[in-house]
């Protein structure tokens, strides 16, 4: 628990206008027709209000769905390549849920387990991101059972819970926290014992990832429960591209006549084509495969060697899903199987 204040609803317009003045670009959940995608705003009537998830997560404000490496142009027998430094915009992000804000581990375990990445880490040191606690969720959040919660601090460096129609109870966590405070101190108000439990969504726990991980290498051979999992999926990368935790990229040039361009764009280990080697050979030919890699990967690989689990219980995946596969009662279903 970090320091508490209370900050005015009323009061954000003063502190957006501060921020913004101070060279910040502010990322929050706009509505767009039926969707819900973190965007940049100016003022917060622009932020959406009702609604249980963004459509996509706020990943893209570090690791975008395409990102341009190098442009090349062809001269004769020669090539004149352009390497583009990667921009880092200083970046608030607004009205982010717990679950989201947790997932930002995980990236950093991702993108700076070896060497930092050139690409993802300096935006993740330009990034403030300001929480938003739940005070509803839906049939596809399971938070809980991955050591998240509504109102779960970890990853926000000030996290915000509406306890009324009026004012927001502000946990101030880290340093870039104390410098949001720092930039309008007057908007930040003593909490005097104001609690964020009452308003905060009930989320029943559904499993234990810990005891999951635990079995699911004694799981991994038993081909027909990952075959019976998988019998919906038709491969399409939906789950992973609305996932705030999946990292697969892959590298692609896309030239024309002379020249072209060098881009970074996600992957996703549900396509047939993932591991497909350049001899035609696939070592995960079946769908049942790749299912069973991706959880693998995301309650047992990550968190055996990053120290991070690769699942925040958001729900995206199972929302995007057409086919209407739902992640927690798979999980659900893995943690009550027999081994």
């Amino acid at each position: 628990m970090g320091e508490q204040r209370i900050l005015q609803k009323a009061s954000l317009g003063e502190l957006f206008a501060k921020l913004i003045a101070g060279g910040q670009r502010i990322l929050a959940p706009v509505k767009s027709d039926d969707r819900v995608e973190f965007a940049a705003v100016k003022t917060p009537d622009q932020i959406a209000g009702d609604y249980i998830q963004t459509t996509t997560s706020a990943k893209t404000a570090v690791f975008p769905r395409y990102e341009t490496m190098l442009r090349f142009r062809l001269k004769g027998k020669d090539v004149d390549v352009d390497e583009l430094t990667p921009e880092a915009k200083p970046t608030v992000l607004f009205g982010v849920h717990p679950c989201d804000a947790a997932s930002f581990a995980t990236l950093k375990a991702v993108f700076t387990w070896d060497s930092a990445d050139a690409y993802v880490e300096p935006k993740l040191e330009k990034t403030t991101i300001i929480g938003l606690s739940c005070t509803k969720g839906d049939a596809y959040c399971f938070c809980t059972s991955v050591g998240g919660g509504p109102g779960d601090t970890r990853g926000s460096d000030i996290l915000l819970t509406p306890i009324d129609a009026t004012k927001y109870l502000a946990e101030i966590l880290t340093d870039k926290g104390r410098a949001i405070v720092a930039a309008a101190p007057q908007l930040f108000t003593p909490a005097n014992g104001e609690a964020k439990e009452p308003v905060l969504a009930k989320i029943a726990p559904r499993f234990a990832a810990d005891k999951l991980a635990q079995k699911l290498s004694a799981l991994f051979g038993k081909t027909d429960v990952w075959l019976n999992q998988s019998l919906r999926c038709i491969g399409c990368g939906a789950c992973a591209y609305a996932c705030p935790t999946c990292t697969c990229f892959d590298i692609q040039d896309e030239r024309q006549r002379y020249g072209g361009v060098r881009m970074r764009c996600w992957d996703a280990c549900g396509f047939g084509m993932f591991t497909l080697h350049a001899s035609g050979h696939n070592p995960r030919a079946k769908q049942s495969e790749r299912w069973r890699q991706r959880i693998m990967h995301k309650f047992s690989y990550q968190p055996e060697r990053l120290k991070v689990l690769g699942c925040v219980g958001c729900g995206r995946c199972s929302r995007a899903c057409p086919t209407d596969m739902n992640l927690g009662e798979h999980m659900q279903s893995l943690a009550e199987t027999t081994v």
